[in-house]
């Protein structure tokens, strides 16, 4: 879904991000509904999708697919 709003999207730095940008963790991330699934601190995440909300990208990695991550625990890469 393209981005909907004024709003820009920012990395926990504040660096602006857009679609298809890759993105590293800062922060361990337990994945609810994924059967105990933690994403680590430094996992790269590539070509990200922006959404309708400024705060939220969406991602695949490697064990999730469709996964929606906040941009407060995220950098860019």
């Amino acid at each position: 879904m393209p981005l909907m709003s004024d709003e820009i999207t920012r990395d926990c730095n504040g660096n602006t991000l857009a679609d298809g940008d890759s993105v590293t963790l800062i922060k361990d991330l337990k994945v609810k509904g994924s059967g105990g699934v933690t994403l680590k601190r430094g996992t790269l995440v590539k070509n990200i999708r922006l959404t309708h909300d400024a705060d939220e990208i969406e991602a695949n990695v490697a064990k999730v697919r469709g996964l929606v991550l906040r941009t407060e625990f995220v950098k860019k890469a």
